[in-house]
C-alpha cells in the first residue's frame, strides 16, 4: 500500500480531526490482505498506540481485557473456554469482515 505511516498514528485519540484521521486509517485495514495478522502482533506485544488491524488503542485494550477474563474464568473452572488475545482479534476481524 502507497499509504503515508503517519496515517495509522493520529497525534490524539479525541476532537474531530483524530476521529477523521483513525477513520481513514481503519479504511485502509479494511482492505488490507493482513489485517489480521497485524491486529494479532499488536495484542500480541502490547502496543499502546496507532492504528494496528483496524482498532485503535480503546479497542484492543477492550479485546485484551475480554481475553484475560475469558481466560480468568476458564482457569476457575467456569464453562467459558479460554480465549487468548489471538482469539479476540479474530473474532473481531470476523465480525469487522461481516459488516
Amino acid at each position: 500500500m502507497d499509504e503515508d505511516p503517519e496515517l495509522f498514528f493520529p497525534v490524539g485519540v479525541a476532537g474531530p480531526a483524530a476521529q477523521e484521521q483513525q477513520a481513514r486509517a481503519k479504511e485502509v485495514c479494511a482492505r488490507c490482505p493482513v489485517s489480521g495478522e497485524c491486529l494479532e502482533y499488536a495484542l500480541g506485544v502490547g502496543v499502546t498506540h496507532g492504528v494496528w488491524g483496524g482498532t485503535n488503542e480503546e479497542e484492543r485494550r477492550a479485546l485484551n481485557r475480554r481475553a484475560r477474563r475469558h481466560a480468568r474464568q476458564a482457569s476457575s473452572g467456569s464453562r467459558s473456554e479460554e480465549r487468548s488475545a489471538s482469539h479476540a482479534a479474530s473474532r473481531w476481524s470476523d465480525q469487522r469482515a461481516s459488516r
